[in-house]
């Protein structure tokens, strides 16, 4: 098992698309741009959706434009993933030079129809058709099954359920799979019931899991320690908490990177990041956001101290 976790901030999409503070494009490369600088190498920076619905990603290609010609950010080595919901959104992600993909299905109909236009059938079909097309561009995809934990409106999502969905998604043969708490209901033994569920699904195909959760009602946390004991090693969290679904009731609340790493870096996980240059940006992002971020890191500190703090 190995000692070390990778981070998949998702602050500039998931993060910023049910912010009520319309960023513009300067200020979502500077996001996007510190991040990396403190050492995050796989960040979701754009979705490629309708703008009507989710007015805050009007301007992904403006974004991938200054994010590639910022030689000096790109030469530190970051992977750029763009959200892709159907195929025509795959061909404007290839066209802005994203380099990984990374699509979405909901576990349950009725959130499906609401967040996506169809049921989770017709979602498998356009997820299915996302990875065949990202493979002949030799992009990596990943597909994040929402709702793997609960729905907003159908209530539980029952382990039956969630395994035909794993069993589709697996049978379409993406390079990672996401388990996410859309609306944070899931508790640790949740966590590690649903985990083993989709490792035994996956087996010896090459797909890697991944974990997101939100913080809705305070178990984030708890509920990524049970992960890693369940040995999954890749986290979605979104720099201060910000974010949530803009289709689901009360939804709130990513998992805060700096809080999430402060947790993996005391249990000696390593992650790569310099924790107190990615805290550092906290207060910027509040101050951009012009309101406060639910992360608990940057207003306790760090312990122990940095020497000279």
């Amino acid at each position: 098992m190995t000692d070390s976790v990778t981070i998949v901030e998702v602050a500039p999409r998931d993060g910023l698309q049910s912010d009520p503070t319309m960023l513009d494009t300067a200020q979502k490369v500077a996001l996007i741009t510190r991040a990396v600088r403190a050492g995050i190498r796989r960040i979701e920076t754009v979705s490629f959706v309708n703008p009507k619905r989710v007015p805050q990603m009007a301007d992904a290609a403006e974004v991938m434009d200054a994010l590639h010609a910022d030689v000096e950010t790109r030469a530190l080595g970051a992977s750029y993933i763009g959200l892709v919901l159907n195929r025509r959104g795959l061909e404007r992600a290839l066209d802005t030079g994203v380099d990984e993909i990374n699509s979405v299905v909901i576990a349950s109909d009725t959130f499906a129809q609401k967040n996506q236009g169809q049921p989770t059938g017709g979602l498998l079909e356009a997820s299915a058709e996302i990875v065949a097309g990202a493979a002949e561009s030799t992009l990596p995809v990943s597909v994040t099954i929402g709702a793997s934990y609960g729905c907003p409106y159908e209530g539980e999502v029952a382990l039956d359920r969630l395994a035909w969905v794993i069993e589709q998604v697996v049978a379409s043969g993406p390079a990672e799979i996401a388990l996410a708490d859309s609306i944070g209901v899931a508790v640790p033994t949740d966590v590690s019931e649903r985990v083993a569920l989709a490792r035994e699904i996956i087996g010896d195909a090459p797909i890697a899991l991944r974990a997101h959760f939100h913080n809705t009602r305070n178990t984030g946390l708890a509920n990524a320690a049970a992960a890693v004991d369940a040995g999954i090693r890749i986290f979605d969290s979104s720099l201060g908490g910000i974010g949530g679904c803009p289709f689901a009731p009360n939804a709130t609340g990513n998992v805060p990177t700096e809080d999430l790493l402060y947790m993996f870096h005391r249990m000696g996980l390593r992650s790569g990041v310099d924790l107190e240059a990615l805290a550092a940006n906290v207060p910027w992002l509040e101050q951009t956001l012009a309101h406060p971020v639910p992360g608990y890191l940057s207003k306790a500190g760090l312990f122990p101290r940095p020497s000279g703090s």
